[in-house]
């Protein structure tokens, strides 16, 4: 036997091996239940994502993961602002194949994702037009809804803390897992409510009489009332929605609506600064006690007062919505400090207030 046929004869082997081994490598998979109770088959290691839902691409952003995606929803900049690119420089190079409700298949098949991310609301036919390309689809609330509600955007809720609290965990870990960033997720989970606990411990005295009427105004006069987050945010900052009484989920009101709460400070979300000057500058709202007496605040961007909730709304949002509205509990706390320390941890960056200081 010539040396040339040895060595051939111990070399074959190892080279099945590694391909067997490469073949079972590439078929290995998980099994995932995500938030609209479906059971999902994902491979094993994920490193090529689409992202249909603006609160799951900051998730992923903050779990180290944005290098894993190679498809955005095309509304990204206006539901994270404008500013957000720089989290995640690469985001706007990005094809952009679908957005909350819609998608592109052939555009999506373009991209050869082994995972798409959607809204828990998202069209179930487009949930099964991408399915049916063979592609696996993960549904985000970030709720833990009752059988039945998990698809709708304004759900029926017996118990908003639950739900919330509950569902911002499952979200994490879900969304974690699939990009194999566990260990990140939980560290963001533990962060998060320890956090938000230290904040609720400067405010659990207070009456629910006592506490401070608020308005979120958004444009064109909607606002969230119970069975949202930001009524929640409101609780846990010592704040009575004045909308929760009235409206579920996220609605329209009438002016005649804004007149009657009458609020004593109004609140209004980072992306939306011109509704601040609409407040200010239109005689309908000029009765109003948050008008008259100054108290209409463009919220930083950290504190984000969706219908659903994000971890450093928790985290530093409601402590910034709790300073102002009870300044004299929080007077030891340097809010700015508080605001970088998150966004170092968990955006990498340093946080940049605005020369407004808010």
């Amino acid at each position: 036997m010539s040396l040339l046929t040895a060595r051939l004869r111990t070399f074959l082997p190892l080279a099945v091996l590694s391909l067997s081994l490469a073949s079972v490598d590439a078929l290995a998979a998980r099994t995932l239940t995500d938030q609209l109770g479906r059971s999902v088959t994902v491979p094993d290691r994920v490193d090529r994502v689409v992202v249909l839902q603006h609160q799951t691409l900051n998730l992923l952003v903050q779990l180290d993961a944005a290098d894993d995606l190679v498809g955005l929803l095309s509304s990204w900049k206006k539901q994270l602002g404008p500013d957000f690119v720089r989290f995640a420089p690469r985001l706007a190079s990005l094809p952009m194949p679908g957005d909350l409700n819609q998608v592109n298949i052939e555009s999506l098949l373009a991209l050869h994702p082994q995972v798409v991310f959607v809204a828990n609301y998202a069209p179930p036919e487009m949930i099964g037009q991408i399915e049916s390309a063979g592609i696996p689809v993960i549904a985000v609330s970030l709720r833990q809804d009752r059988p039945g509600e998990q698809g709708k955007l304004n759900p029926g809720m017996t118990d908003e803390e639950q739900a919330y609290n509950q569902g911002l965990r499952q979200g994490i870990r879900l969304v974690a897992a699939v990009v194999n960033r566990e260990k990140q997720g939980e560290a963001l989970i533990n962060y998060t409510f320890t956090a938000r606990a230290q904040t609720d411990a400067r405010l659990g005295d207070i009456p629910a009489d006592k506490r401070i009427r608020v308005y979120m105004a958004n444009p064109d006069l909607t606002t969230y009332g119970s069975g949202k987050y930001t009524g929640l945010m409101m609780r846990h900052a010592g704040a009575l929605n004045v909308a929760a009484a009235s409206i579920n989920g996220f609605k329209q009101v009438s002016m005649e609506q804004v007149l009657a709460w009458d609020p004593q400070v109004i609140f209004v979300q980072d992306r939306y600064p011109e509704v601040v000057e609409q407040i200010n500058g239109d005689p309908a709202w000029q009765s109003v006690d948050a008008v008259k007496h100054h108290r209409v605040y463009l919220m930083p961007e950290y504190a984000k007062a969706w219908g659903y909730p994000m971890p450093e709304a928790l985290a530093v949002g409601e402590l910034w919505m709790a300073k102002k509205l009870y300044p004299r509990r929080f007077a030891d706390v340097d809010i700015d400090q508080q605001a970088d320390a998150y966004y170092q941890r968990f955006y990498r960056v340093a946080w940049r207030p605005r020369p407004d200081g808010q």
